[in-house]
């Protein structure tokens, strides 16, 4: 299949269970029938769960050293890293 945009051929690739088409050069994303809906039931799922307590306790910033807690990432982050 070629991307509707700049005509190259799209990557399929799988994440979370979630066949992505996606084109390497512009990096826009296509979804098939129902793959929405699978991506959002999972970030559901997460955003469901009870907050864990932190692992490892803090990381230092560079502005003096005062600690902070690192920033939890989301469900659609991981899923869109290519």
């Amino acid at each position: 299949m070629q991307c509707p945009v700049d005509g190259q051929v799209l990557v399929i690739t799988e994440r979370s269970g979630v066949e992505i088409d996606y084109c390497p050069k512009c990096r826009g994303v296509w979804l098939d029938r129902g793959e929405l809906d699978k991506i959002i039931g999972a970030a559901a799922q997460v955003a469901a769960q009870p907050p864990q307590p932190p692992r490892g306790g803090y990381d230092r910033d560079h502005h003096g050293g005062r600690p902070h807690e690192k920033k939890r990432e989301s469900f659609l982050s991981n899923l869109f890293d290519f």
